[in-house]
């Protein structure tokens, strides 16, 4: 393990080569198939790399779930209450374009592949964002991804409705394609062993009320939260180059929100794509986002290849 600056630096550090050996005799149950299966369209994750990160960090969650278990059960038996199953809740942060998507997929197909075979679900908070309707006429459609673009008591309810056992919760479709929260089309999550939670400001703990009134946020239903973490000039060259990307497939798509972009000329387009990342993405991160790294228990921090070079993993 890497030397620690000061004693009370809040983290373990880790080299990628540190981190991968504590993957002791942890099985990798996916194959290169499936690891492109599960990547998204800029993210060029390996199986080897799945292999050194991940791995080592469903062992870990490993742990984790089964303290948590067994603080339940503790908590139970005090209280002489019915023991009843209690997901466990996995949560994936970052900037847009960092790879959270990937992290959560390869996540949950390795936890469901655990010996125990749990039923591991996830879901997106795009989902939880307020119609394209609502935003417009509250005058926030360019804010699109802020804190104040989401449906957050709707989302708070939904984790408090999962962690209390509460089966067949309905959670909110968002379609990229068209760019807004499909009406009436929802997802049922029914009593999961493990639910993996992936979106931007997951980690924010609002604002607290100055009456000293309890109130809960969505932080506080997360068992353990993963940081994907760069800087800020790779974080806009995977952003534009997913941009081409799309610009050359799902863009084309007759249907699509950003059909126009399929249209422009590839610097027009890259003029508008840069715009939204200097307008609103990265705003978005600097005042949102990133101030929430510190409180995640896991950074997996990228370089320059999309590739993780660094692991810091909390201190309980």
């Amino acid at each position: 393990m890497a030397r620690r600056s000061s004693v009370l630096a809040p983290y373990h550090h880790f080299t990628k080569a540190q981190w991968s050996a504590l993957r002791a005799d942890e099985p990798m149950t996916l194959n290169a198939a499936d690891i492109k299966r599960l990547r998204t369209l800029s993210d060029p994750i390996s199986l080897h790399e799945a292999e050194e990160v991940y791995l080592p960090l469903t062992r870990l969650l490993s742990f984790y779930v089964e303290a948590v278990q067994g603080l339940h059960n503790v908590s139970t038996r005090f209280l002489e209450t019915p023991d009843q199953k209690v997901p466990f809740i996995i949560g994936v942060a970052g900037s847009v374009a960092v790879g959270k998507s990937t992290t959560a997929r390869i996540l949950q197909a390795l936890l469901q592949r655990w010996p125990s075979s749990p039923k591991v679900d996830l879901v997106t908070t795009d989902g939880f964002l307020y119609p394209n309707a609502i935003l417009a006429e509250r005058g926030i459609m360019e804010r699109k991804g802020f804190p104040e673009s989401y449906d957050r008591p709707r989302f708070v309810k939904f984790l408090s409705d999962i962690k209390s056992g509460k089966a067949n919760v309905q959670a909110p479709v968002y379609s990229h394609l068209v760019y807004d929260v499909v009406p009436g089309s929802e997802v049922t999550i029914d009593r999961p062993d493990i639910l993996v939670v992936e979106g931007l400001n997951i980690l924010q703990p609002g604002e607290l009320p100055r009456d000293g009134k309890p109130i809960v946020f969505a932080s506080d239903f997360i068992d353990f939260s993963v940081y994907i973490d760069a800087d800020n000039d790779d974080l806009e060259a995977w952003f534009m180059e997913r941009f081409f990307r799309l610009r050359e497939t799902a863009f084309k798509d007759p249907t699509s929100f950003f059909r126009r972009f399929a249209e422009m000329s590839r610097d027009e387009a890259g003029e508008f794509g840069r715009m939204v990342w200097r307008t609103i993405n990265l705003p978005n991160l600097l005042e949102n986002v990133l101030p929430t790294r510190g409180r995640a228990d896991l950074v997996l921090k990228k370089g320059k290849n999309h590739l993780i070079e660094t692991v810091q993993l909390r201190r309980v």
